[in-house]
C-alpha cells in the first residue's frame, strides 16, 4: 500500500466522524448553527457541505468576503457553492476596511521599492518563493510582476520588505475574520475554520485571522484527505481542479508557488512519513525523490515548523509569584 492510499483509506470514517464534530460542538457551545467564509477553494467547500450534512441548510451560513486583489472566479464558486447546498449567504467586501487603513496603497510603496518599473494601473503582482526541490535554490521570496499574463519582473526582496509586506496581506485575514464573527455573534451562530493539518503543522495561517475561530474539523485532515472528502461529497470538479491559493495577490498565487514550494501530494507524503517515522527507502519510493532532496524537504519543513510554533500558541501569560 502506498502513503497516500494510507492517507486515504478512510474517507468516509474521516466525514462522518467531523459531521459528529460539528453537530456536538453546535450543542456544547449551545448555538444555533454556523458561520463558514465561502473563498471558493476546496477546503471552504468541504467544510460548508459537511456542515450543511451535520446541521440542516438552515442552520449554516455563508459569507463571502472578497477585495480588490481576489479573483472573480473566487467569488463565482463560493455563490455556485452556496445555491448548490440552498445555503443562505451574503457578500460583505473588505475592500472599505482595507482602503481605510491604507493597506493597498502601502503595500505599493513596498513593492516599488523592490520594483521600480512597478505600475499599479498595468501590472498585477504576485509573492513567490523558489521550488524547493531544485538544485541550489536559495531560501529568498521574490516580487513578480506580471502585465497581459506575461512574467515582466522578477525582483527578490530584503528581508525588512518582506515581513512589511507579509504583516499588510495578514491584515487582509484578519478583516475577514472580524466580519465572521459580527455574523455569528449576532445570529448566535459558531464560527467554523477551515485549515486542514497540513496548513496547521505548517503554520500556514493568520493568528487571529483564518486561524481565530471557534472550531477547526479539518485540522486533522492532511490536504490530500481533503481532496478525498471533496471526491467523496461529490464537490464541484471545477472547485475540486483549482489549485490552493490564499488568493490576496492581484496575480494568481498558489500555495505550491509560497508555502509548500513543493507539490502537495509530496508535501503530505513527507509529513506523514514524519509523523509516523517511516523508514527512508520507502519514502523515496513513494515520493520519487532521492535522500538528499528528502533530506533538504524535511530540513526546510523542520525550519518552518519551529519558526511558526508560535502562531498556534495562546497568549503567553506571566504567573506571578504568590
Amino acid at each position: 500500500m502506498t502513503i497516500i492510499d494510507e492517507l486515504n483509506k478512510d474517507t468516509e470514517k474521516n466525514a462522518s466522524q467531523i459531521r459528529t464534530f460539528i453537530e456536538g460542538k453546535v450543542k456544547d457551545f449551545k448555538k444555533r448553527g454556523v458561520v463558514v467564509g465561502v473563498s471558493g477553494g476546496i477546503d471552504s467547500a468541504v467544510i460548508l457541505t459537511l456542515a450543511v450534512q451535520a446541521l440542516g441548510n438552515e442552520n449554516v451560513y455563508g459569507l463571502l468576503l472578497p477585495e480588490t486583489e481576489s479573483a472573480t472566479s473566487s467569488k463565482e464558486l463560493g455563490v455556485r457553492l452556496c445555491e448548490s447546498l440552498n445555503v443562505s449567504y451574503e457578500e460583505v467586501p473588505i475592500t472599505p476596511i482595507l482602503q481605510s487603513l491604507d493597506i493597498y496603497g502601502e503595500k505599493d510603496r513596498i513593492i516599488k521599492k523592490t520594483c521600480p518599473e512597478y505600475d499599479p494601473d498595468i501590472h498585477k503582482t504576485s509573492l513567490v518563493m523558489p521550488g524547493l526541490l531544485n538544485n541550489d535554490m536559495l531560501n529568498i521570496p521574490i516580487i513578480r510582476l506580471v502585465k497581459d499574463d506575461e512574467i515582466i519582473a522578477e525582483n527578490r526582496l530584503k528581508a525588512k520588505d518582506y515581513l512589511e509586506l507579509i504583516g499588510i496581506q495578514n491584515v487582509k485575514q484578519r478583516s475577514r475574520m472580524l466580519i465572521q464573527y459580527l455574523y455569528a455573534e449576532k445570529n448566535n451562530y459558531l464560527v467554523c475554520g477551515t485549515t486542514n493539518k497540513t496548513e496547521y503543522i505548517l503554520g500556514q495561517f493568520v493568528k487571529y485571522g483564518d486561524g481565530g475561530v471557534d472550531i477547526e474539523p479539518l485540522a486533522d485532515c492532511y490536504k490530500t484527505q481533503v481532496y478525498a472528502l471533496a471526491d467523496l461529497l461529490g464537490v464541484d470538479k471545477e472547485i475540486r481542479e483549482r489549485p490552493p491559493s490564499p488568493d490576496t495577490w492581484s496575480h494568481f498565487t498558489s500555495d505550491e508557488d509560497f508555502y509548500w514550494r513543493m507539490p502537495i501530494h509530496i508535501m503530505d507524503q513527507l509529513l506523514y512519513s514524519q509523523e509516523h517515522d517511516l523508514p527512508m527507502d520507502l519514502i523515496e519510493e513513494n515520493t520519487e525523490l532521492s535522500e538528499e532532496k528528502i533530506n533538504k524537504a524535511k530540513r526546510h519543513i523542520d525550519r518552518v515548523r519551529s519558526a511558526t510554533t508560535y502562531i498556534a500558541s495562546p497568549p503567553a501569560i506571566c504567573h506571578l509569584d504568590k
